[in-house]
């Protein structure tokens, strides 16, 4: 399985992009709900199940290598009792 381009791989789970991966939006985003996750007392394990992420994948979120959705978004700001816009805030964006 290749790792680029971005489409996703054959299960459905989204691939990096060397094109986003680790701009600054993205690792601060990442950092953002990382510590947001951590100090809610989630692991990214049940984060990504209660989200219905692949698990690998909100690594890469966090890891700021994958471009989220802002379904996505959506979806991790909401398990984590925010609205994305306040986690974009969190992120400084």
């Amino acid at each position: 399985m290749a790792l680029y381009p971005s489409s996703g791989d054959d299960r459905g789970v989204p691939t990096l992009s060397r094109r986003h991966s680790k701009q600054p939006a993205l690792v601060a985003l990442g950092e953002a709900i990382r510590r947001v996750r951590v100090a809610s007392g989630i692991s990214q394990e049940e984060l990504a199940l209660r989200t219905e992420i692949d698990r690998s994948y909100m690594g890469g979120i966090e890891r700021g290598e994958s471009n989220v959705t802002v379904l996505n978004l959506a979806r991790i700001a909401g398990e984590m009792g925010l609205t994305a816009s306040e986690l974009l805030e969190q992120a400084g964006l």
